[in-house]
């Protein structure tokens, strides 16, 4: 039986077709994105948006489908609870009332409607322990987040709503707009409109409640779900409408490196043996702003109150508990050892490389020719490992023309038509390793057209001392191309560990909201994790890097009014060398500080 989970999550996004009017534009893309993970009764129940039901399961590894055609799936980000013993559906939709809807039991029965009361976007219901309801919403780059009470019966606000979490990018670097928080020129004419439309202000969006100890962490994210950077912060109050004063960490949850980027717009839940998890939006954002994914962080309270996710290695497998755990016993003693190989394919498009199968960049993949007729890509370790565990990553590319009728789709919003194609669509391949690339052992085959797992993932039940992992016969789904954006083997490989990191260079820039990183190439290193926070002995924070990539690092998402702190990690086939912590400069100063670090020792 499998033991481990890896991001992102082996799920069979749904298909959509989206068209703008008058057919301006067609995209076809897969989404699943504005995660809400409950634990009801003996299973856990988790809406995406855009997925045309959910699913269900009883270990957070195993998923099964429901479609959910008497709710409204063309409706963002679905959120639901457990409201007094029943479960509670609502969704996203301007202008017009928005439905709450009911089941006593959504595994066997249908939602029913049971009340029509207000307009709301990304909402968010909340049950507090003296049975009192509260719903809270907010998706704008002009308007707060808002909470109010409703009543229990009716769903009706039990007066005005309140006010509670606004924007501050002046301050809150992590807040700011774009790439890397900085705007960029836009790369077609949607990207522009959209820019026009809402300008270089921060979308705040994705309400969640918690409570724990007594207090209300009122999650939010921001600055935008196409962006990296894209994050969950959250506020603290002692009653459930606030107020609400920030946390002294922030973003709690952020992934802006590493394999497939973002976690933002989630949900934070317990499993069944009181483990904290936040689930939330990953993002490809390639053929499609809104192409996303779901990913699974272990998280946790600290012993000072702080909610804080364990993100450094966002992408690689992570244990999933049958007990109460530390946080660093998610951890699995595998590394990637696929960035360090060697890549070949039966052909390869211009553009569109064999190496981009293990580049550890989902938003760049190997594409075969069009004339490719048995499309297969190959990855060489260069010698013998342990391999635990493969993940293969399917991307798509160049799919055809829909041919669907405007007529046929729904509408959804002012913008688009759009239509969840909710069937799976099968991805075919064979997965096979081999010792000497001569005799191959299959560890999966999916040519039979009986799954959809565009991110499929591998636990071997037991471990392979092998050398070539390859991926052949391969069918792409809905008429595309045959194309993988991340061959990943796990395992461990004999050897040394990289060198750690010296000479970190650190200057805080842009009035303290980033600062400039920078440090020697460490010997025998695949990537680099680059640790912040507000305390030496708390740095919660996370940003990975491809070695190949960069020494370097703009960490730009800091507030300016409070110090830093920071270490260099480096990694490799055979470990992680964890940098000695160092001050990265005081916001408080008018101008910024330079400091340099001899990071010679390891924890």
């Amino acid at each position: 039986m499998p033991r481990t989970i890896c991001n992102p999550l082996d799920l069979p996004y749904r298909y959509q077709i989206k068209i703008a009017p008058g057919k301006q534009a067609e995209w076809i893309f897969r989404e699943g994105a504005d995660p809400t993970i409950i634990r009801w009764r003996d299973r856990f129940l988790l809406f995406a948006s855009m997925s045309g039901g959910f699913w269900h399961s009883r270990d957070l590894m195993s998923w099964e489908f429901k479609a959910t055609p008497e709710l409204p799936i063309h409706d963002y980000a679905p959120d639901v609870r457990e409201i007094d013993g029943s479960v509670v559906f609502c969704a996203s939709h301007r202008d017009s009332l928005c439905t709450f809807y009911r089941s006593e039991d959504p595994i066997s029965e249908t939602f029913e409607p049971i009340a029509q009361t207000m307009e709301f976007w990304d909402p968010d219901l909340f049950q507090d322990d003296d049975g009192k309801l509260y719903l809270y919403w907010g998706c704008s780059s002009t308007e707060p987040i808002f909470g109010v009470e409703l009543d229990r019966q009716t769903f009706k606000p039990l007066g005005s709503p309140i006010p509670l979490i606004d924007r501050d990018e002046s301050r809150l670097g992590w807040e700011r707009k774009g790439e890397n928080n900085h705007v960029g020129e836009p790369k077609n004419a949607m990207e522009a409109a959209i820019l026009a439309h809402t300008g270089n202000r921060p979308f705040i969006e994705g309400a969640y409640m918690t409570k724990w100890n007594g207090r209300y962490y009122l999650q939010f994210a921001a600055p935008g779900t196409e962006c990296n950077v894209y994050a969950d912060g959250v506020y603290i109050g002692r009653s459930p409408l606030g107020p609400f004063e920030y946390q002294a960490w922030n973003p709690f949850s952020s992934n802006p490196g590493g394999f497939m980027q973002a976690a933002g717009h989630g949900s934070t839940f317990q499993d069944f043996y009181g483990n904290w998890w936040h689930a939330s939006t990953m993002r490809i954002s390639v053929n499609e702003n809104f192409e996303r994914r779901i990913g699974v962080f272990p998280c946790e309270f600290d012993e000072d109150g702080l909610l804080h996710c364990d993100q450094r290695f966002a992408c690689h497998p992570q244990v999933m508990p049958k007990k109460r755990r530390a946080l660093d016993q998610v951890e699995t003693p595998w590394m990637l050892l696929s960035a360090l190989g060697r890549a070949d394919a039966s052909s390869q498009e211009d553009g569109f490389s064999a190496e981009n199968a293990i580049s550890e960049d989902c938003r760049c993949w190997w594409a075969a020719k069009l004339d490719d007729a048995d499309p297969w890509v190959q990855i060489d370790l260069g010698r013998l490992a342990e391999v635990h565990a493969i993940q293969v990553n399917l991307a798509d590319h160049k799919l055809p023309d829909s041919g669907i009728e405007e007529r046929e789709l729904v509408d959804s919003g002012a913008y688009f038509k759009r239509i969840i194609i909710t069937e799976d669509q099968p991805t075919r391949f064979l997965l096979e390793t081999s010792e000497d690339g001569s005799a191959w052992c299959p560890v999966a085959d999916t040519r039979d057209g009986r799954s959809d797992r565009p991110h499929a993932y591998f636990e071997l039940s037991e471990p392979r001392r092998i050398r070539y992992v390859r991926l052949s016969g391969i069918k792409a789904p809905m008429g595309g191309r045959a194309a993988v954006s991340g061959l990943r083997i796990f395992g461990c490989e004999d050897g040394s560990e990289p060198d750690t990191v010296r000479s970190v260079r650190s200057q805080r820039t842009e009035g303290g909201l980033s600062a400039e990183l920078s440090w020697d190439e460490a010997a025998g290193a695949a990537g680099y994790v680059v640790r912040y926070g507000t305390d030496p002995k708390k740095l919660y924070g996370s940003w990975q890097l491809s070695a190949q990539s960069s020494t370097n690092l703009t960490l730009s998402t800091l507030d300016a009014d409070k110090r830093y702190w920071a270490a260099v990690d480096s990694f490799g086939p055979c470990g992680v060398v964890q940098g000695e912590p160092f001050p990265i400069g005081d916001a408080a100063d008018e101008s910024p500080k330079s400091s340099q670090a001899q990071c010679d020792s390891t924890d």
